[in-house]
């Protein structure tokens, strides 16, 4: 039996969907399909998205998978992480992100919920990139997978800003300053 851990590990390399994962996505966009074209899936029933800046987005995956429980499926489109959610997150983490004293770190989140609908990756490999650069980082793999709720993908954003954000108690020197020594004055 693998660890989450271990998925990830492999994860990286697998760009397609196993059969249970690819039954698990088509079953949330309203004409099911298994073709080796992005797909526009609806958000809200099977899942919610988070959706990040690349950089940040990718710093939040690292978080979930070096510290935290792992995550569902994580999908790069047009220069932006989809973070696959527990359904409700989308409604719920704004607020978490307001509340928490780090949360101005944090860049703006796309959260895609009930109403909404992503574009993902190819639920088949292709013969080549998608268009828009869209590639599975974290591929379904399972009709279960586990998906982080908004408590979780609030920790990983915190984590994420922190790590990202650095903060002197002192002021940068201006470079043409004259700087004189007083703590050796008599």
């Amino acid at each position: 039996m693998s660890s989450a851990r271990d998925d990830f590990a492999r994860a990286p390399g697998v760009t397609g969907v196993t059969p249970d994962g690819a039954e698990w996505l088509a079953g949330a966009g309203a004409y099911p399909r298994r073709g080796s074209a992005t797909a526009v899936l609806s958000c809200g029933h099977a899942f919610d998205v988070v959706s990040a800046p690349a950089i940040f987005g990718r710093r939040m995956l690292d978080r979930l998978w070096r510290e935290g429980p792992g995550s569902g499926p994580v999908a790069v489109f047009r220069g932006r992480v989809l973070l696959f959610t527990a359904p409700g997150t989308a409604q719920r983490l704004p607020s978490l992100l307001a509340w928490e004293e780090w949360g101005w770190a944090v860049p703006p989140l796309l959260c895609h919920g009930r109403g909404d609908a992503v574009t993902v990756p190819a639920l088949t490999n292709g013969d080549g990139p998608a268009p828009g650069g869209a590639r599975w980082l974290v591929a379904p793999g399972s009709r279960n997978p586990w998906l982080p709720g908004p408590e979780v993908a609030v920790w990983a954003a915190v984590r994420a800003a922190r790590a990202a954000v650095r903060i002197s108690i002192f002021p940068p020197a201006e470079q043409d300053a004259k700087v004189y020594d007083v703590s050796r004055r008599r």
